[in-house]
């Protein structure tokens, strides 16, 4: 094992189609791990994609993990989707890493989801690079992906590398702490040059670096009082300021390149072991002791009991794979661990190396890494830890469903394998969430949009054979009344052979009150019988979940009853309930009934520019404004 200082657990994030996966494509082949590079757009797919829906549609769909080598640190790296649909994925990755790479398009900037990402990161003080990608391309600007990474993310970016060209003229960088031009040749960019800067370039290099230096100098006195002084700035002092600068979130660095021509990866590997963290530099994460609710201090020690958090799972034929990040102690083989929540006890069966969709059994594990567990039951967010301390971490935030359908399937064999099914998905998945709708008979499936459930069933065909009807759920409408009605009505059923007939009357009214229902009795014992007034209340009962408008539940009503009228023999229960059942229809149409519609609270997170845009969309649909709040680059409606 690695000593805790030479581990860098990073994550690669972006808005979609900003490049990440081919960046970490290009990650794994300058690392040794793989020997060829694949294409998103390729049959056979990037990596990472390992799932065949993303090799499918082109798309990250689910983070992939790999622990791969550069020169002499291990990066334990994640590549995360880069769809809003998928945000949970990115999420639950930010929350176990030290530091990320944040992946800018060259051409757009920062993009929705790049906001999204960042405040992720910043949720979680999570320390990043940035790449700015695609330079290759027509429009390409770095200086204007600067500027939006200042204007629209509010961080501090420091440009670290100036662009040798641009567009199609893109052939390297030029580092502005060494002041060398890095070229990448060789049929795939594997034969990493250095050479002078070119001439036509050294005066706008030199200018770039006076801004790096001024922007640093800022940080650090000796780096002011060399340039007062005209010795020069030693490189090893700019990388040690600006990894503390960056440990610090006072700046975020900025490296330029373009993934698919193979530019600029080298480099940014270099980056990662410079500036980003290691376990050790994250320091102790807050936890809280089981027992006694007191805050405590995980510090990220081999020798200390092991404290894991279970950030994914992954259920299929071979069992439940859990992703944990161990901060604390060692793990291996037949060790025993404790669920903080459901304070089970489970023993580790296997030990994994996760090698994207491969697994890779290791011997033992220590403090900083991220592996996988075979043998353990437990959800996503789960604290699991040793017995002689038990702690609970802090779980990770999970967004609220916004879009939902209703399933039902198309053969009734399937309904028992379609509830085990939705269970493993929900399991992996918290943003995932399953419901009865006792209403129509059917199953509600929530998710994040409609590309995140239209993967949930495409596994179903594919992973379970089932296949479903799905449809837009109905709207739980409601009916209720808006004035008071009487009612008095008489059940009579003459006698016949054998038979003494039915007979019931009953009299009261109805009126509009706040509970879903209420039913008042104002008789005595001995003018109805206990047995009779309860089916009475039944039959009032079975009129307002019928409805008599459109079909839909009736709230909002008060039953009052003030007379009964009974036969001795012909006056039974059943007589009762079917009366009042005719009683409550025969008033509530003199009650001038009318229907509720559905009523639900909505926040939306948005720049301040398109604040105007979003609210006369909102009106256009009977929306009611309550207030805008501004939290840091967004307005909250």
């Amino acid at each position: 094992m690695l000593p805790r200082q030479q581990i860098r657990n990073i994550g690669v994030s972006a808005h979609i189609d900003a490049g990440k996966t081919t960046l970490s494509e290009r990650i794994l082949f300058y690392t040794g791990k793989i020997h060829q590079m694949h294409e998103v757009s390729d049959r056979s797919g990037a990596t990472m994609d390992y799932m065949a829906l993303e090799r499918e549609k082109g798309i990250t769909i689910t983070a992939a993990a790999v622990t791969c080598f550069w020169r002499d640190l291990q990066l334990n790296l994640i590549d995360t989707p880069g769809h809003v649909d998928f945000t949970i994925e990115v999420e639950r990755s930010l929350r176990v890493l030290d530091g990320a790479v944040l992946v800018l398009d060259g051409v757009a900037g920062a993009q929705p989801q790049t906001l999204t990402v960042n405040r992720q990161m910043q949720r979680y003080q999570i320390p990043r690079l940035i790449f700015i990608n695609k330079l290759d391309r027509t429009g390409a600007d770095p200086l204007a992906g600067l500027a939006s990474l200042r204007e629209t993310l509010g961080l501090t970016p420091v440009l670290l590398q100036y662009p040798i060209g641009i567009e199609e003229r893109f052939a390297g960088v030029i580092d502005l702490i060494e002041m060398q031009a890095h070229y990448f040749e060789g049929e795939a960019g594997e034969r990493w040059v250095q050479r002078p800067i070119p001439t036509v370039l050294r005066a706008a290099a030199t200018a770039a670096r006076e801004q790096l230096l001024d922007q640093v100098s800022l940080l650090s006195d000796q780096i002011t009082l060399d340039m007062l002084t005209g010795n020069p700035v030693s490189s090893q002092l700019l990388w040690q300021t600006i990894r503390q600068a960056t440990l610090d979130l006072t700046l975020t660095p900025v490296l330029l390149g373009s993934a698919l021509r193979n530019i600029g990866v080298q480099p940014l590997l270099d980056a990662i072991g410079r500036y980003l963290p290691s376990p050790s530099d994250r320091g102790a994460i807050e936890a809280t002791d089981v027992a006694t609710q007191a805050p405590a201090a995980i510090a990220p020690m081999p020798d200390a009991p092991a404290v894991a958090l279970a950030f994914k799972l992954i259920d299929d034929e071979y069992g439940q794979l859990t992703y944990v990040r161990l901060y604390a102690g060692r793990l291996a083989p037949g060790d025993t661990l404790y669920n903080s929540r459901t304070r089970q006890k489970a023993r580790i069966a296997r030990l994994i190396r996760i090698e994207v969709n491969q697994r890779q059994s290791i011997e033992a594990v220590a403090a900083g890494d991220i592996v996988g567990l075979i043998g353990i039951d437990c959800a996503s967010g789960d604290t699991l830890c040793a017995a002689e301390r038990l702690v609970a971490l802090e779980g990770m935030t999970v967004p609220e469903p916004v879009l939902t359908l209703a399933l039902t399937p198309r053969r009734q064999a399937d309904i028992a394998r379609l509830e085990k099914a939705l269970q493993h998905f929900t399991k992996e998945d918290p943003t995932l969430q399953v419901k009865p709708d006792p209403e129509q008979q059917r199953t509600l499936l929530s998710g994040m949009g409609e590309l995140h459930l239209e993967i949930y069933l495409e596994r179903l065909r594919r992973e379970y054979q089932i296949e479903v009807q799905v449809g837009p759920p109905a709207v739980a409408y409601r009916e209720t009344l808006t004035r008071a009605a009487s009612f008095d009505y008489m059940l009579e059923q003459p006698a016949q052979t054998g038979s003494a007939g039915q007979f019931a009357q009953v009299v009261g009214q109805i009126a509009p009150c706040d509970d879903a229902f209420q039913f008042s009795n104002c008789l005595p014992k001995e003018k109805l019988a206990e047995p009779l007034a309860a089916a009475c209340e039944q039959g009032f009962q079975d009129a307002v979940q019928t409805g008599w408008l459109k079909g839909y539940p009736v709230v909002g009503v008060q039953v009052t009853l003030t007379a009964a009228t009974q036969r001795p023999l012909a006056s039974t229960p059943l007589a009762f309930r079917f009366a009042a059942r005719r009683a409550f229809e025969q008033a509530f149409s003199q009650a001038q009934p009318v229907l509720l519609e559905p009523l639900m609270q909505l926040e939306i997170a948005t720049p301040a520019d398109f604040v105007g845009v979003i609210q006369s969309k909102l009106l256009a649909r009977r929306a009611l404004l309550l207030g805008t709040e501004v939290r840091a680059e967004v307005t909250i409606l």
